[in-house]
């Protein structure tokens, strides 16, 4: 399985800003010396050396990731990660997906309407969700005044499967469980396993201590998994703040990887108001509690757009 991040904000799209360039390009500057420019192979040194707040950017669109195996594509959520997903699609002639929603919230379906393969007549998506009205829940942001073109004029190809809680079902040659987390209005987090190896999508969770209780469904999709994609978006000051908004800080999505024996966690669903800067302070920090708690074996990443892990 291989897993892309096309989109890794949450809330709302986030562009960088021309101060924010401004402030790479100082920060680069401030880091040159003579030796740096004194030929082509220096130059390109140096650049690759830049820390990579500086030298890049973690993305600004909304929750947008996709597990591709042979030729299943799974995509999870549609929030504006999916337009650019899109344009790429568009240069290939394989348009079947599978789509999973954790939740109706806005930042996680706003890029459906913009997902160019959906208007072309022989694509093929099949939606899985624990929402009955999913369709219906859709149709309503391609509707007046919100939208000038209608859900109407997508392909025809479009299969809405219900799942059920406790189900498992299969997509493709992947198994795929889910559970329900506390979020308001519920969000749903899936695992996808295949050959003994097992990856868990947890965005819009605001982890309680319920969601440490070992039961037979929490264990189907968190034990033991090799990587967890999960919702990261807070300090541990803004979460005490933000008690109830559904979202966890970074600190606890720890102690629920380790709790759960996770091998790799993916910090995902960043605050729309840190920059690239303050995301890889947070990544340090992160490293360092995992450390603090005698977890340094745990590898924790920071999910930025264009980025790929295969398990």
């Amino acid at each position: 399985m291989d897993i892309s991040f096309w989109g890794v904000r949450g809330s709302l799209p986030t562009p960088i800003t021309p101060q924010q360039i401004q402030s790479k390009i100082i920060a680069a500057v401030q880091r040159i010396t003579p030796a740096d420019i004194e030929s082509a192979e220096t130059r390109q040194k140096f650049l690759s050396n830049l820390p990579e707040w500086i030298f890049g950017t973690t993305g600004g669109n909304t929750p947008c990731v996709v597990i591709t195996d042979g030729n299943t594509k799974i995509i999870l959520d549609c929030g504006t990660g999916l337009r650019v997903f899109g344009k790429e699609e568009m240069k290939t002639n394989n348009h079947n997906y599978h789509i999973l929603l954790s939740h109706f919230h806005w930042d996680h379906i706003q890029g459906l309407p913009f997902f160019d393969p959906a208007y072309c007549k022989d694509t093929n998506i099949d939606f899985y969700t624990p929402f009955p009205a999913a369709k219906q829940l859709l149709e309503k942001q391609m509707s007046k005044p919100y939208y000038p073109v209608t859900f109407d004029s997508f392909t025809k190809n479009f299969n809405f499967h219900t799942i059920q809680r406790g189900e498992t079902f299969t997509i493709g040659d992947i198994q795929v469980d889910f559970c329900k987390m506390s979020h308001p209005g519920n969000s749903y987090s899936y695992a996808f396993s295949k050959n003994g190896k097992k990856v868990v999508y947890a965005t819009d969770v605001e982890l309680k201590s319920q969601d440490f209780d070992r039961n037979e469904q929490s264990e189907k999709v968190f034990k033991d998994a090799d990587a967890i994609i999960l919702d990261s978006q807070y300090t541990v000051e803004e979460a005490y703040k933000k008690v109830n908004w559904g979202h966890s800080a970074f600190c606890y999505a720890i102690d629920f990887a380790v709790h759960w024996n996770i091998k790799e966690l993916y910090l995902f669903h960043h605050e729309p108001t840190y920059d690239d800067k303050k995301l890889s302070s947070i990544l340090q920090a992160a490293r360092w509690y995992a450390q603090y708690i005698n977890h340094s074996d745990i590898k924790i990443y920071l999910a930025k757009e264009s980025k790929s892990f295969t398990l």
